[in-house]
């Protein structure tokens, strides 16, 4: 997905944005999808590119790390999958020296994305 958003740590990147591109690879067991052959068993991805798009243009934060686990977490709270893989990419992030791309992935599962209960150490 590509969406401008208003991410990043200067004042001009929050005033101006730019554009974020989202890989999203989604962890799910679909074999109840793939014998109904019915989208309503499986993760829309349609409905799954939008929840995307929402957090791209949403909120700014300060670092693309911090949009990738609002990602990560959002899709696993709001969708059945068992993990997600999630890459930001920054294609225009302002770097001073020549570069071709500025990405962070995450990958977050079930376990990972559930905080530990109040008084648990890590």
């Amino acid at each position: 997905m590509t969406a401008v958003g208003h991410h990043g740590v200067f004042d001009f990147e929050r005033r101006e944005g730019q554009p974020f591109v989202v890989d999203a690879v989604l962890y799910l067991d679909f074999t109840g999808a793939a014998q109904s052959d019915d989208v309503r068993d499986t993760a829309h991805y349609g409905e799954v590119a939008q929840r995307i798009t929402d957090w791209i243009t949403g909120e700014p934060l300060n670092l693309i790390e911090a949009l990738a686990v609002r990602i990560a977490e959002g899709l696993l709270s709001e969708f059945a999958l068992h993990a997600v893989d999630i890459t930001v990419h920054k294609p225009q992030a302002p770097i001073e020296v020549p570069f071709g791309d500025v990405a962070v992935t995450v990958h977050r599962d079930r376990a990972s994305a559930v905080p530990a209960p109040a008084g648990a150490q890590a």
